[in-house]
């Protein structure tokens, strides 16, 4: 089969996606004549749920058109905040992003983790309940029957969720669901619990929530002005997102 030529300019945001040595203004790759644009940024390194728009030689095109030989291929990042794919925004986690999952829920978002999943496992479970998958896995986001994905970007837990905010916008509610399980939380009184509790929180505090789900309680202890903190830095960043959107 003879093979032809074509031009990938892909988005400097995007670059990190790609070997060291492939990170450049604009990447010369051979075509087979058959593969699809999609085939072609994917073999590149870029997952497609990280692509905003295709264009060649200007204009607009879609994953499943095909090339012709010697056409530029501009590769554009996601336009951020995207618009959700799904109504609500729910999100499943792979196994790396345990801390991310946690903070996830602290917000009140719909956070499905598991710390003993495989790929297949996880991409059946993302489209049958209509999450988006977040890794740090371009094997992952690659696989051809995701729905719906994102690369996270960062290895700090700070930097994953400002990525994960800044990328979706989220609707938060803070405080309402169960960082261990992701259970929905309701108020609990003292006296419903207190067989729970050691002497020192009963003495301590008055305000308590318990999971629906698992039977966890919550109260606002020692850790409180950290996880505080987290929240209101998070609702800044979907604020600042969110007006970016609607500008």
């Amino acid at each position: 089969m003879t093979m032809s030529e074509l031009r990938l300019a892909i988005a400097e945001e995007l670059r990190f996606l790609l070997p060291p040595r492939r990170r450049t203004p604009i990447l010369t790759v051979t075509w087979d004549g058959t593969a699809s644009l999609g085939h072609v940024v994917r073999s590149a390194g870029v997952p497609l749920t990280e692509v905003g728009a295709l264009t060649v030689n200007g204009s607009p095109r879609t994953p499943g058109d095909r090339p012709t030989r010697g056409d530029l291929i501009e590769v554009h990042a996601v336009r951020r905040p995207e618009t959700p794919p799904f109504t609500p925004l729910r999100f499943l986690l792979d196994v790396h992003l345990g801390t991310l999952a946690r903070r996830l829920r602290l917000l009140g978002i719909d956070t499905a983790y598991d710390n003993d999943r495989d790929d297949p496992s996880l991409v059946l479970q993302a489209n049958a309940e209509e999450r988006v998958l977040l890794t740090q896995d371009r094997g992952l986001l690659h696989r051809g029957n995701l729905l719906s994905g994102a690369f996270v970007r960062g290895s700090d837990p700070d930097d994953q969720l400002d990525d994960v905010l800044r990328r979706f916008a989220p609707p938060l509610a803070p405080w309402t669901r169960c960082t261990n399980c992701n259970g929905e939380l309701s108020a609990v009184s003292k006296e419903d619990i207190q067989q729970l509790l050691d002497e020192g929180t009963k003495i301590s505090y008055d305000a308590f929530a318990r999971c629906g789900t698992c039977g966890q309680v919550y109260w606002p202890g020692a850790h409180h002005d950290r996880l505080a903190r987290i929240v209101a830095e998070a609702e800044t960043i979907v604020a600042e997102a969110g007006s970016v959107h609607g500008g």
